[in-house]
């Protein structure tokens, strides 16, 4: 088996480096505290923001909807996967986003590599945040457009690569609307007007501010008063939603373009209905429910408070996003490691997921934490420097 002997190579490498990662066993539901490799210990890396996947009212319509369809789609939705969970699903995301129709994929990473290699290819430019999620990098690599990274939220930059790219067919703006590493929303009035001067697209993945932003949590287009009429908007129903899926939501004739275009959606099974449902139902909630959406930022506020009076340098996040900056991978690694012996799970974000150099704690609050747990983590992170 010589031709493989490079894996462990390979391996050796990732753990001198600080970068080996692996994979670690939950046996709880995913609330402010999880039982973790067998051990209690208070959640501060979960994008379960509203505590939705625990919710009475979503547990309730998944199992109504297990018992009465079953577990699985069966197959794709252009054959014979399309429950009829997906068409109130998708008239709930449309009027909770304000646009004429949503569309329903496997997953975020799913729709955003399906959306744009359809939006732009072969003639077109693609002008990407450069802090964007591997998910639209890697859309933007399966696209085969022309691709051209602008400073993270640098308008000027970007203004400057829009008047030096006329020649192009269609021009794309991609960006993050919530950065899932920084915390940071992206200045959509800015982007949004600059693409109105040159006659470019705009794509938003809104996966880290749907449900958590703006009125009625329907994200960051909704926390700028933005129109939706121009924009088409990604987002995911596996963080605060608390299910599985991603969507686009835009005009019609997008959508029709996407059903019979977009190879993510083509070739890859339907989501079971108990998820459908569950998400149907999660999105009422959110509406319903904005006490949750309060707590989860009374939450991150005290702990962003505290965390730098105690010295820790936290980026300047806006969100429910709270990144601990510690520098090198190893010291990361030692930090959460640390931190997971006093009782506290923070993970470690290392490259490839943020820059060489900015390695971090990536802490996310939910709204299901107890005071008492947020707590327990502020005396943990005041331990480790101790």
């Amino acid at each position: 088996m010589h031709n493989y002997d490079w894996l462990d190579t390979e391996r050796a490498t990732l753990e001198q480096a600080g970068l080996r990662r692996h994979l670690r066993t939950v046996r709880s539901a995913p609330t402010g505290t999880i039982n973790l490799d067998g051990r209690d210990v208070v959640l501060l890396g979960s994008n379960n923001y509203l505590g939705l996947s625990t919710h009475p009212k979503v547990i309730a319509a998944a199992v109504e909807a297990t018992h009465a369809f079953g577990t699985g789609a069966s197959g794709s939705r252009l054959i014979s996967g399309n429950s009829e969970r997906y068409a109130s699903l998708e008239t709930n995301l449309a009027e909770t986003k304000g646009t004429e129709a949503a569309l329903v994929f496997s997953s975020g990473y799913a729709a955003n590599t399906s959306v744009i290699p359809v939006l732009a290819g072969d003639g077109d430019l693609i002008l990407s945040d450069a802090l964007n999620h591997a998910s639209i990098i890697d859309g933007c690599r399966l696209s085969r457009a022309t691709k051209e990274v602008y400073r993270h939220c640098d308008m000027e930059h970007l203004k400057l690569l829009l008047s030096a790219s006329t020649a192009f067919r269609r021009r794309l703006i991609v960006t993050d609307g919530v950065f899932s590493m920084d915390g940071d929303i992206a200045p959509l009035p800015d982007i949004c007007n600059l693409a109105a001067a040159h006659d470019a697209m705009v794509l938003v993945d809104d996966a880290h501010g749907f449900g958590v932003l703006g009125k009625n949590g329907s994200g960051t287009l909704a926390h700028f008063g933005l129109e939706a009429e121009n924009i088409i908007q990604m987002g995911t129903l596996s963080k605060a939603v608390g299910a599985l899926g991603g969507y686009i939501a835009g005009r019609h004739a997008l959508i029709e373009v996407l059903i019979n275009r977009a190879r993510g959606f083509i070739f890859t099974t339907g989501l079971p209905p108990a998820t459908l449902a569950a998400a149907d139902v999660a999105l009422d909630v959110i509406r319903s429910e904005p006490q949750l959406r309060q707590r989860l930022f009374s939450h991150a506020k005290r702990l962003k408070t505290v965390l730098i009076d105690l010295g820790y340098t936290l980026l300047p996040s806006e969100t429910q996003i709270l990144p601990v900056v510690l520098g090198s991978p190893q010291r990361a690694t030692n930090v959460a490691e640390a931190l997971l012996t006093a009782g506290v799970f923070a993970p470690a974000i290392r490259p490839p997921a943020v820059p060489t150099g900015t390695s971090r704690l990536r802490l996310t609050v939910v709204a299901t934490h107890t005071e008492a747990e947020i707590q327990r983590a502020i005396e943990a992170f005041a331990a480790v420097l101790s």
